[in-house]
């Protein structure tokens, strides 16, 4: 008669864990949540402005050229670009950030 075949799981111990720590482990705490995001600046305001305006193609392309150039280029043409972002750029127009 030939000896029976040992299995690995013979070996080891088997070990099991409850299923109600398991569900509790995968709860998140309260104090992991994400914190709430910083409220954005004036400037960081009027930037992401001129980026979105820089991104806006109804008033054509804007590489090669300043920002300003960029607004009178498209007021010359009729596309009637926002007021808001001319009075900007000529309020801040020495900063390197506003102009470019």
């Amino acid at each position: 008669m030939a000896p029976k075949p040992r299995l690995i799981t013979d070996t080891f111990n088997v070990v099991k864990r409850a299923k109600k720590e398991k569900k509790e482990e995968n709860k998140p705490s309260v104090a992991e949540k994400e914190p709430e995001p910083r409220p954005l600046s004036q400037r960081e305001k009027d930037l992401m402005e001129l980026q979105q305006f820089d991104l806006d193609w109804r008033y054509g392309p804007c590489t090669g050229i300043s920002r300003l150039q960029h607004w009178e280029r498209a007021e010359l043409h009729g596309l009637q670009p926002p007021q808001a972002v001319r009075d900007l750029l000529l309020q801040r127009g020495e900063e390197t950030d506003y102009r470019q």
